[in-house]
Protein backbone atom coordinates (compact mmCIF):
# COMPACT_ATOMS: atom_id res chain seq x y z
CA UNK A 1 0.00 0.00 0.00
CA UNK A 2 1.06 3.50 -0.76
CA UNK A 3 -0.19 6.83 0.76
CA UNK A 4 0.99 8.70 3.62
CA UNK A 5 -0.84 8.10 6.83
CA UNK A 6 -3.52 10.29 8.27
CA UNK A 7 -4.43 11.12 11.43
CA UNK A 8 -8.56 10.95 12.25
CA UNK A 9 -9.22 12.29 15.37
CA UNK A 10 -12.56 10.63 16.76
CA UNK A 11 -14.52 13.64 17.55
CA UNK A 12 -18.35 13.54 18.71
CA UNK A 13 -21.07 12.55 16.40
CA UNK A 14 -24.62 14.17 15.93
CA UNK A 15 -24.13 17.58 16.14
CA UNK A 16 -25.31 20.04 13.45
CA UNK A 17 -23.56 21.90 11.22
CA UNK A 18 -25.72 24.87 9.81
CA UNK A 19 -24.93 26.45 6.32
CA UNK A 20 -26.51 29.10 4.37
CA UNK A 21 -29.35 27.11 2.43
CA UNK A 22 -29.45 24.17 5.41
CA UNK A 23 -27.50 21.86 7.75
CA UNK A 24 -25.59 18.21 7.31
CA UNK A 25 -24.34 16.19 10.30
CA UNK A 26 -22.37 12.84 10.10
CA UNK A 27 -24.54 10.17 12.58
CA UNK A 28 -22.63 6.83 12.35
CA UNK A 29 -18.48 5.95 12.44
CA UNK A 30 -18.42 2.90 10.80
CA UNK A 31 -15.60 0.10 10.25
CA UNK A 32 -16.00 -2.19 6.83
CA UNK A 33 -14.33 -5.22 6.23
CA UNK A 34 -12.23 -4.64 3.38
CA UNK A 35 -9.13 -6.89 1.74
CA UNK A 36 -8.13 -8.20 5.37
CA UNK A 37 -8.47 -4.68 6.99
CA UNK A 38 -10.93 -2.16 7.84
CA UNK A 39 -12.20 0.44 5.78
CA UNK A 40 -13.41 3.98 8.09
CA UNK A 41 -16.17 6.00 6.95
CA UNK A 42 -18.54 8.58 8.57
CA UNK A 43 -22.31 8.42 7.58
CA UNK A 44 -24.58 11.70 7.26
CA UNK A 45 -26.92 13.36 5.85
CA UNK A 46 -27.44 16.89 4.18
CA UNK A 47 -30.88 18.61 4.43
CA UNK A 48 -31.09 22.06 2.58
CA UNK A 49 -34.40 23.69 4.23
CA UNK A 50 -33.14 27.09 4.02
CA UNK A 51 -33.09 28.06 0.11
CA UNK A 52 -34.89 29.92 -1.41
CA UNK A 53 -35.38 27.57 -4.13
CA UNK A 54 -36.96 24.71 -2.33
CA UNK A 55 -35.99 22.07 -0.30
CA UNK A 56 -34.36 18.45 -0.38
CA UNK A 57 -31.31 16.42 1.14
CA UNK A 58 -29.36 13.86 0.65
CA UNK A 59 -27.49 10.91 2.54
CA UNK A 60 -23.57 10.18 2.19
CA UNK A 61 -20.68 8.86 3.59
CA UNK A 62 -17.11 10.43 4.01
CA UNK A 63 -14.46 7.68 3.47
CA UNK A 64 -11.35 8.26 5.82
CA UNK A 65 -9.54 5.23 4.53
CA UNK A 66 -7.79 1.88 5.49
CA UNK A 67 -7.40 1.62 9.24
CA UNK A 68 -3.85 0.84 9.84
CA UNK A 69 -3.84 1.65 13.67
CA UNK A 70 -7.09 2.11 15.70
CA UNK A 71 -7.52 4.64 18.47
CA UNK A 72 -3.84 3.94 19.50
CA UNK A 73 -3.08 7.74 20.89
CA UNK A 74 -5.31 10.28 22.28
CA UNK A 75 -4.83 14.12 21.87
CA UNK A 76 -4.50 17.24 23.99
CA UNK A 77 -8.63 17.56 24.26
CA UNK A 78 -8.67 13.81 25.05
CA UNK A 79 -9.98 12.64 21.84
CA UNK A 80 -9.18 9.16 20.43
CA UNK A 81 -6.93 9.30 17.47
CA UNK A 82 -6.61 6.81 14.93
CA UNK A 83 -4.32 5.90 11.83
CA UNK A 84 -5.71 5.61 8.39
CA UNK A 85 -4.37 5.57 5.10
CA UNK A 86 -6.12 7.27 2.43
CA UNK A 87 -7.52 4.89 -0.63
CA UNK A 88 -6.17 6.78 -3.88
CA UNK A 89 -6.29 3.79 -6.50
CA UNK A 90 -9.66 4.07 -8.54
CA UNK A 91 -10.38 0.85 -9.13
CA UNK A 92 -10.34 0.05 -5.16
CA UNK A 93 -12.58 3.40 -4.38
CA UNK A 94 -15.22 2.03 -7.27
CA UNK A 95 -15.28 -1.29 -5.13
CA UNK A 96 -15.89 0.43 -1.56
CA UNK A 97 -18.45 2.77 -3.40
CA UNK A 98 -20.43 -0.16 -4.56
CA UNK A 99 -20.04 -1.99 -0.94
CA UNK A 100 -21.41 0.46 0.53
CA UNK A 101 -23.67 1.39 -1.58
CA UNK A 102 -25.05 -2.14 -1.05
CA UNK A 103 -24.82 -1.52 2.46
CA UNK A 104 -25.98 1.58 3.31
CA UNK A 105 -28.97 3.52 1.42
CA UNK A 106 -26.50 6.40 -0.11
CA UNK A 107 -26.75 9.44 -2.81
CA UNK A 108 -23.07 10.40 -2.47
CA UNK A 109 -20.02 8.40 -1.34
CA UNK A 110 -16.55 11.02 -1.28
CA UNK A 111 -13.19 10.18 -0.30
CA UNK A 112 -10.54 12.12 1.88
Amino acid sequence: MTGELLEYVHKDLDETVMAIGGHYRFTDEVRLPFEGGEILYLKGYALFDATCCGAGGCAYALVYGIVEQWKSATDKQGYCVSRIRPVADETRRREITRRLREKEMLQQVQFV
